[in-house]
């Protein structure tokens, strides 16, 4: 029996060719598009897979109150492992203090390449779980040990074995290498961690952190845990919530709260907002979730009013089958097997378009995602997928068409009737409902990111350069290469800071000075830099003076931005003296000689922080900042750059980022948002195109007697073009009246989680609506032209 059902249904799709390529076509766009939005909210939901202990991991992270408003962060005092060994101990299987992640030059021999990775304790290895190639899981028992992952290790040694090398770091530090790990894939947290060099080796070397250790006031540092058996995450937030609290220091105004944050969510739920968990990259996963559903929607829409628009044409098969002594169930079980062989079909299209479509779409969305050949599962959800879609595209057309009475159908006397074509009009407007409402959104999505990279940043991003300074080789040597630089015509500015100019690695508080307001908690982004940083940055000074190497006093001198004046309260900050208020070991005062104007250097879409640029101090150099030469091509700059570069630094790369280039990467997670919206959006208009391009031509076959009769009486193309584009005009004016408020509802809350956000502008939506109506009519008038252009005595002799 099935095989007759999938006989007659192969002999239907091919004997209308124009309406299988329509339905298949619409249908394989809906199902590729989410097969493709399926695998990537895969690979975001599976993200930190890798690591086997994952569900037992988690971040030590604490929230502090400044004047009323709580931040939330990773950043923890180095004394609260001391803390949570001595008196939480049995709570957790391992403890893992380590240091951000930072660039380093590893050298051997004459390679010598830059890769990221951090300090950690020797329980890392192993609370990570990490696959190790060669060499021992233990291998950071050494103070000078160091593990690689695969490619660090190839990128070194290529062939030869590594155990056991010595490697030297940064210049400085002869490291052995003791062992070799699998590189952890892309959709993990630590897919950057090219190395692992041991903790107490970042103690021995850095002063400041050896300092640090009874210090509860340097959040500096970062804590990883995995939980013991028996416990969960939430009883030990319970109990260490108040440890730095309960320290002993000075830091009770801040209510330091203390929690474990689980990997699970650092990737999909890691924003906080004033103390609270608000979500964070789930919203884009739900987000297109919704989009491959309503995409996959209008496809099926598209089967159903094709299927019903062609019902007149079916009608007599209907009525021969049920004469003759067939079901209703029988001819359902028909029209469904129709329906799944149209979708079986539309699928596996699907499949070659998501295989030629994949590596362009990882590309866009930054992903490293593979189709799941071997994938059983993939296999038996695709199977559960097709099914459904065949049955909710097959469905309702499979109910319409048999329930037609035979006699009347047989007679010649069955018509649709007058309201037989309600519902596919209201699933026309709903396809452009939510075509118009994508349509709207993007716009959106795209003015705000547009809005935001508009934004005046403060500084010259053109033409500057930054250079990584990490290795000691760089110690001592700035006035030197600054004097080489500006000698050799490829730069006319240079100066140093200890952050990169578009972000903040430092953030201080524990200050006085004259006029602060009682109980007033200060949180101050600091940033060490040398004179020259205003002018190789092309800061505007707009109070007082910019720095000088002509006043020695100069290296007690701070400038400080617009915003941190308002934020401290003085309206003539020059001359006032900021004390460190530490109980041990304090910094001298150092005084504001300038006020610069706001600098963007974190979120885009955040209120500028309150900043302080103080007089460099040689340790601090973490980045040369260059103004290349405007009356030399950059590539030219490059070039002497780097030549200047390498003969002062012969054994290390030559590394620079263009500071406008870095500052796009702030918008990167927008604009992939963004341009992902645009493409799902532009599918879906299409399909939707797709659907109303069939529905006008069977439309018009329909009254194809009926338009020859109005050309004999005299009709004109116009009039023809008129009365069968109306009604879908109609449809798609009512749509947009519904897509409005949904769209400028959705939308506007989304705008409400950027403070610096774009306006909803009226002439959004009236664009939305304009192209949706001229979409409509471009499709609507092809076929309708084409009737009204066709020879009227071949359209009366159709019957």
């Amino acid at each position: 029996m099935l095989k007759n059902y999938l006989k007659t249904a192969w002999r239907n799709l091919i004997k209308n060719k124009a309406y299988t390529i329509i339905n298949i076509g619409g249908l394989a766009l809906g199902m590729a598009v989410t097969l493709i939005i399926g695998l990537w909210m895969e690979d975001e939901l599976t993200y930190n897979s890798y690591f086997s202990n994952r569900e037992e991991i988690a971040q030590i992270y604490q929230s502090e109150n400044f004047n009323g408003t709580i931040g939330t962060g990773p950043a923890i005092p180095r004394p609260l492992e001391k803390a949570l060994r001595e008196e939480y101990g049995d709570n957790f299987k391992h403890i893992v203090m380590s240091s951000w992640s930072t660039s380093q030059y590893l050298e051997y021999m004459e390679t010598s390449i830059s890769r990221d990775g951090n300090f950690m304790q020797s329980e890392a290895p192993d609370m990570l779980d990490l696959n190790i190639l060669k060499g021992e899981k233990d291998g950071l028992r050494d103070i000078n040990s160091i593990m690689l992952n695969q490619s660090t290790a190839h990128a070194l040694f290529g062939n030869e074995d590594p155990i056991g090398k010595i490697i030297t770091v940064n210049s400085e530090s002869p490291m052995t290498v003791t062992a070799v790990y699998e590189d952890i894939p892309v959709n993990n947290s630590f897919k950057h961690l090219s190395y692992i060099v041991p903790w107490d080796k970042y103690v021995a070397s850095m002063e400041w952190v050896k300092n640090s250790e009874d210090n509860w006031g340097n959040n500096s540092f970062q804590m990883f845990v995995q939980i013991a058996e028996n416990t969960t995450m939430s009883s030990i937030s319970a109990a260490i919530k108040d440890v730095k609290k309960e320290s002993g220091e000075d830091i009770a105004e801040f209510d330091p709260q203390l929690f474990l944050f689980p990997m699970e969510e650092w990737y999909l739920r890691g924003n906080f907002e004033n103390g609270k968990q608000v979500g964070g990259r789930i919203k884009y996963v739900w987000l297109f979730g919704i989009i491959g559903v309503f995409v996959l929607l209008l496809a099926c829409i598209n089967f159903m009013n094709l299927s019903t628009a062609r019902s007149e044409k079916r009608a007599k098969e209907v009525g021969v089958r049920k004469s003759i002594g067939s079901q209703r169930g029988q001819l359902i079980s028909q029209f469904l097997s129709e329906s799944f062989l149209v979708v079986m079909l539309a699928f596996l299209i699907a499949v070659f378009i998501v295989l030629i479509s994949l590596d362009g779409f990882n590309d866009l969305s930054r992903k490293g995602i593979e189709f799941p050949w071997s994938s059983f599962n993939f296999w038996g959800i695709s199977l559960i997928f097709v099914l459904l879609t065949a049955l909710l595209a097959g469905s309702y057309p499979a109910l319409y068409l048999s329930s037609f009475k035979p006699v009347r159908v047989l007679k010649g006397t069955f018509k649709a009737g007058k309201y037989a074509s309600m519902p596919r009009k209201i699933l026309v407007v709903l396809q452009f409902t939510v075509s118009v409402a994508f349509i709207i959104g993007t716009v959106i999505v795209m003015q705000q990111i547009n809005f935001a990279k508009n934004r005046p940043v403060g500084y010259d991003k053109e033409g500057l350069i930054q250079i990584p300074t990490f290795s000691e080789d760089f110690t001592g040597k700035y006035d030197l290469m600054r004097s080489e630089f500006l000698a050799s015509g490829a730069a006319i500015e240079m100066s140093s800071s200890s952050s990169p100019t578009t972000r903040v690695w430092s953030n201080r508080n524990g200050f006085d000075w004259e006029g602060k307001p009682e109980g007033f908690q200060e949180d101050l982004a600091w940033t060490d830099v040398s004179p020259e940083y205003a002018k190789s940055l092309n800061l505007k000074i707009i109070k007082g003076r910019d720095f000088s190497r002509e006043f020695a006093s100069d290296s007690a001198a701070i400038l400080i931005n617009e915003t941190a004046m308002k934020y401290m309260g003085l309206t003539n900050p020059i001359g006032i003296l900021l004390k460190d208020n530490a109980p041990t070991d304090p910094d001298p005062p150092v005084k504001i000689i300038g006020v610069v104007e706001d600098m963007v250097a974190q979120s885009p879409y955040e209120p500028v922080k309150q900043a302080v640029y103080a007089f460099n101090r040689e340790e601090y150099t973490n980045f040369y900042n260059l103004r290349l030469n405007p009356k030399q091509s950059t590539s030219q700059n490059l070039a002497i750059v780097e030549r200047v570069f390498n003969q002062h630094f012969p054994g290390l790369p030559f590394q620079f980022q263009f500071i406008d280039e870095e500052y796009g990467k702030k918008f990167a997670a927008e604009e992939r948002v963004g341009r992902l919206s645009g493409i799902f959006t532009a599918l879906a208009i299409l399909i939707s195109c797709l659907g109303l391009f069939g529905l006008t031509s069977f439309v018009a076959e329909q009254r194809t007697k009926e338009i020859g009769v109005r050309k004999v009486l005299g009709a004109t193309v116009f009039n023809v073009w008129n009365m069968l584009s109306k009604d879908f005009l109609k449809l798609v004016i009512i749509s947009c009246f519904i897509a409005v408020p949904i769209a400028y509802y959705v939308m506007n809350g989304w705008l409400q989680e950027y403070p610096y956000r774009v306006i909803l502008k009226w002439w959004i939506f009236a664009l939305a609506m304009i192209g949706a109506m001229m979409v409509t009519v471009v499709t609507v008038s092809f076929q309708a032209i084409r009737a009204a252009k066709s020879n009227p005595i071949k359209s009366l002799r159709t019957e």
